[in-house]
């Protein structure tokens, strides 16, 4: 299945390129998303017409990204505190739910969806560094210490 892209996606392309996506993702993600629409003749000439509004949206989207990852760098590193063991594991474990609480207590602006833990839930005592994608071209890290109480 061929879509056109409405908006910079990762792997996929930029604003107005053509990709093809398996069905169910184009059909059950992309387009109800308002991320890309079927690639018909229709649909193309009408992106054309409609292309600069959704450039300068993109545009304010990364402008807003860009000063939301200022604030982010302001805040730079926060501590959390949490109930640990003696060899320094941590009675339960510390996501994004509790970075994102920490994090906009800080100062700054982000949802849980947007914190990157690759590896899970952190479970220990310990500094850590926290990717935050705010954007697909915007990423900023964050420090964050866990101290046993």
């Amino acid at each position: 299945m061929e879509v056109i892209l409405l908006e910079k996606l990762g792997k996929l392309g930029n604003i107005g390129d053509t990709a093809k996506v398996k069905a169910g993702y184009g059909r059950n993600y992309l387009i109800p998303q308002g991320k890309a629409v079927f690639a018909t003749e229709q649909n193309i000439a009408e992106f054309e017409l409609r292309r600069a509004d959704l450039e300068a949206a993109a545009a304010a989207k990364l402008g807003e990204a860009q000063a939301r990852a200022a604030k982010l760098v302001e805040v730079g590193s926060i501590t959390i505190k949490a109930i640990a063991g003696d060899e320094g594991k941590l009675f339960g474990s510390v996501g994004t739910r509790e970075l994102e609480d920490a994090i906009n207590a800080a100062g700054a602006d982000i949802s849980k969806s947007e914190i990157n833990l690759p590896e899970g839930a952190l479970r220990h005592v310990g500094e850590f560094a926290v990717e935050v994608q705010l954007h697909s071209d915007v990423t900023e890290t964050v420090t964050v210490v866990i101290e046993a109480e």
